[in-house]
């Protein structure tokens, strides 16, 4: 079979289930797992699909997939850039981590430390629910079930009273004209408020984010302090966040490939 006959089958099958596994596919295809993730690498370059942990996903699917279909959409990368993110936290700090993946994975990371982590997602409570020396404040607000997150003005309200010296946050899209945006609307204003609140903001984002305009914007890109972006990220297309003096940071092993 042609490859460019794969490929249109692939997205059918992909478009038609909502998600399908590499093994699946290689065995309904006929090919090679391995030719399946490199048919699968070249979709998501194209706009065509979402590559996960295993498999792929419709980019039908992509505006306000549930927590736990999120965890698993470009799962290797989003670890890795938890991992990098870990290094910038420190004793006392007090940091907020949005109800993204991303910041569940760095959640998942964070030692029992003396630190004070202000949160609208109920994963992240329950991750570091266990750890003695950290205090956890939940926003409280209206539950979103689908992001299992708290967002509303109840929520906005209680941000009124915190100071925060981080912001570990990530986004649906980034564009250099359209800026941080994300694809609910509720999501993005929390996320404007703690920008407002916070000293320092850092950007979490897996590559298949760059260059995308999402429904709901949240700021110019000129509020990212930081950002970690992992090895499949490439270097021009950050170009613009560096002439205004973002930090850029990548996964310790994967820095000598840039």
């Amino acid at each position: 079979m042609l490859a460019g006959v794969r490929h249109h089958k692939i997205k059918e099958m992909v478009d038609e289930k909502g998600t399908i596994r590499v093994t699946e596919l290689s065995k309904m295809l006929g090919v090679t797992d391995e030719t399946i993730r490199r048919d699968l690498e070249r979709l998501e370059s194209e706009g065509k699909l979402i590559r996960t942990h295993g498999g792929a996903m419709s980019t039908k699917e992509e505006e306000d997939v549930p927590h736990f279909q999120r965890e698993v959409i470009h799962q290797d990368e989003k670890i890795s850039v938890a991992k990098e993110a870990l290094k910038l936290i420190e004793e006392e700090d007090i940091i907020f981590l949005d109800a993204s993946s991303s910041a569940l994975y760095l959640a998942r990371l964070i030692p029992d430390m003396r630190l004070t982590v202000l949160t609208n997602s109920i994963q992240v409570c329950i991750v570091l629910s266990g750890h003695s020396k950290i205090t956890v404040i939940s926003t409280g607000g209206t539950l979103s079930p689908r992001s299992m997150s708290y967002v509303g003005q109840a929520a906005l309200n209680t941000l009124d009273f915190y100071y925060v010296d981080k912001f570990f946050f990530s986004c649906k899209g980034l564009d250099e004209a359209w800026g941080i945006s994300d694809g609910n609307e509720l999501q993005a204003l929390v996320k404007q408020k703690v920008i407002e609140r916070a000293t320092e903001r850092i950007l979490l984002l897996d590559h298949s984010k760059l260059g995308k305009k999402a429904f709901a914007r949240i700021s110019n890109c000129s509020v990212i302090d930081t950002i970690i972006v992992d090895s499949y990220t490439k270097q021009e297309r950050l170009s613009f966040l560096k002439e205004q003096g973002t930090t850029i940071l990548y996964p310790e092993a994967e820095k000598a490939n840039h």
